[in-house]
């Protein structure tokens, strides 16, 4: 269904939970919601949106994000997505779980539906986007880790949140590799259970300071959210260089402790090819093309899909090292 759409956007859209509309005419409106603003990960992921709707006449495509990974936040954006009537919502979860039943209430509505890292809510989708296989992801985690710190030791580990699929999927298959390769590295995180730094730098910061007081013998850290750059932070402040740090990383937040090797690797994907992909997938159905196991699209690492069900895999693995991570412009 196409829109009619005449009221002006607001320039600040994308500093508040106010949605905007568009100014265009006869537009397909796509609007991406993602985890959270202020954020590089965010604001490339951004880049990649606005590029897709630059490369489409007929499209009308934004990015809007709640403040502060905060899940309700995100689910009212998602409704008055809904109340506003827009022809597709992709959106990147604070918590898959939180926002199922509104996202199913969008389907509801004739609103096509694409997620991305969210796989545990396939039901309520009409796709859900995935960069890579997750688990596999996860091992890169463990295998990155073993190698710093010579396979033996104790480790730390934090996600953004419980809530987050991609996440935990990470970390879970992290410590598993661990567990069945290397037997003389130990998870100290309590419980097994991951800390929360909610993508925010001073709150993973406070973790790894934390978990240095708590752990005198710690040897490393695991951070599947971006601001991992904020444990590298604290181990460049305390000096701790004996601690190793593998973490989900843009070139942009954790480049420079990349390079001085305070962060022994970044692990990513490009977050503007994500979301310039997950419009694609939103504008393929909603054009009547359709998604199948032949669907190509236009971003390195998605030319040819894995598709299972509603779930679509891409192979765009991204490891940083101090060698390559200057070749990366986000």
């Amino acid at each position: 269904m196409k829109k009619m759409l005449a009221l002006s956007m607001i320039a600040a859209m994308c500093l508040t939970s106010a949605v905007p509309v568009a100014a265009k005419e006869e537009k397909y409106t796509i609007a991406l919601c993602a985890k959270t603003e202020g954020i590089a990960w965010f604001g490339d992921m951004r880049t990649g949106v606005d590029e897709f709707n630059e490369d489409h006449d007929d499209v009308y495509a934004y990015e809007i994000n709640p403040e502060g990974s905060d899940a309700a936040k995100q689910n009212a954006m998602l409704e008055d997505l809904i109340a506003q009537g827009v022809d597709a919502i992709c959106c990147v979860p604070v918590d898959a779980q939180a926002v199922a039943e509104t996202l199913q209430k969008a389907r509801d509505k004739g609103i096509v539906v694409v997620t991305h890292e969210a796989s545990d809510i396939l039901n309520n989708v009409d796709y859900d986007l995935e960069a890579f296989d997750n688990d596999y992801f996860g091992t890169l985690y463990g295998k990155y880790l073993a190698e710093a710190m010579d396979g033996k030791g104790q480790y730390y580990a934090a996600v953004g949140g419980l809530g987050m699929t991609t996440h935990m999927q990470w970390f879970d298959s992290c410590v598993k590799y661990l567990e069945e390769n290397y037997p003389d590295m130990e998870l100290v995180n309590p419980d097994g259970i991951p800390g929360e730094d909610d993508n925010d730098e001073s709150t993973a910061y406070n973790l790894a300071v934390e978990a240095i007081a708590a752990y005198p013998d710690l040897k490393g850290f695991i951070d599947c959210a971006a601001s991992s750059n904020g444990m590298a932070l604290a181990l460049e402040e305390l000096g701790r260089t004996d601690i190793k740090l593998v973490g989900l990383a843009t070139p942009s937040q954790g480049g420079e402790y990349i390079k001085n090797g305070t962060q022994h690797v970044g692990l990513c994907w490009r977050p503007a090819d994500a979301g310039y992909t997950a419009c694609e997938i939103a504008y393929k159905i909603l054009t009547g093309e359709g998604i199948s196991k032949e669907s190509t699209f236009t971003k390195e690492g998605y030319e040819k899909i894995t598709l299972d069900g509603n779930l679509i895999c891409g192979n765009a693995p991204l490891v940083f090292t101090a060698d390559n991570v200057d070749d990366y412009p986000f």
